[in-house]
């Protein structure tokens, strides 16, 4: 038998609605930097972080440090790495690092978090193991805050990831964790992920199904989702349950 007996789901930008206050911090850290890193020669200044293009492309789903490295590399600018007692700043990778953590956890302080409408519905109707995985550190909070935790057999964060030196997206490491802490294999277990990096770890880690979230409903984000590996995609997790049980059929 080769059923579907688990589910592992990417956390921002498809069960919290933290994706546009990464992408907001992402672009503070990098447009505060940018000026130090390619100081204006005859009035032209640097071009801005492009929070949705460059976010998408490079840092949505890393960690924070490889989403440093993945930006200054698409523009070509050298840091030396650092340590990760370096404080927030922009000399450093891990300075840059820091500096975007400081900048995220101000914005949850003062904004909070949102679970997106639909997520609650589509785990009432689970009815197989699920997990969740986050490469932040703020993941197991995060989920409590919302009273998510509870609907998860399994949880893998950026703290495990630290732990066990698993590397992140688009390597499947922490999935296939997430996979083998519920007891299944990649080959019984499906994937939801919203970014690209996120669809690539189900194609190299050989998930039964990955399923593509395309919240915005945008036509060249769906065919990039498919052509980095998705096997489904979904403008929301309403026909999550409907395709799950098809691959169990």
């Amino acid at each position: 038998m080769n059923d579907l007996r688990a589910v592992v789901f990417d956390t921002d930008g498809v069960l919290l609605a933290t994706a546009d206050r990464h992408a907001a911090a992402w672009k503070e850290t990098f447009d505060g930097c940018l000026p130090e890193w390619q100081p204006s020669h005859a009035g032209a200044r640097p071009r801005p972080f492009d929070a949705v293009r460059e976010y998408r492309d490079l840092v949505d789903g890393r960690s924070r440090l490889d989403g440093v490295r993945a930006f200054l590399t698409a523009r070509h600018i050298a840091l030396p790495p650092g340590s990760s007692e370096d404080p927030p700043g922009c000399a450093t990778v891990h300075a840059v690092a820091a500096r975007k953590e400081e900048a995220f956890s101000t914005m949850l302080r003062t904004e909070g978090v949102r679970v997106f409408d639909d997520v609650r519905p589509a785990l009432r109707e689970k009815a197989i193991l699920c997990a969740a995985v986050s490469a932040s550190r703020h993941a197991r909070s995060l989920l409590e805050s919302a009273d998510l935790l509870k609907c998860f057999d399994a949880l893998v964060d950026g703290q495990d990831a630290a732990a066990l030196a698993l590397p992140g997206k688009p390597a499947p490491a922490l999935f296939l964790e997430a996979a083998g802490r519920l007891g299944v294999t990649p080959a019984h277990t499906a994937v939801v992920e919203d970014a690209l990096a996120g669809v690539e770890v189900g194609h190299r880690g050989r998930f039964r199904l990955v399923v593509g979230l395309n919240r915005e409903d945008d036509l060249h984000m769906r065919d990039a989702l498919r052509a980095h590996g998705a096997h489904l995609v979904l403008p929301d997790l309403g026909g999550l349950p409907a395709a799950l049980e098809g691959e169990r059929a």
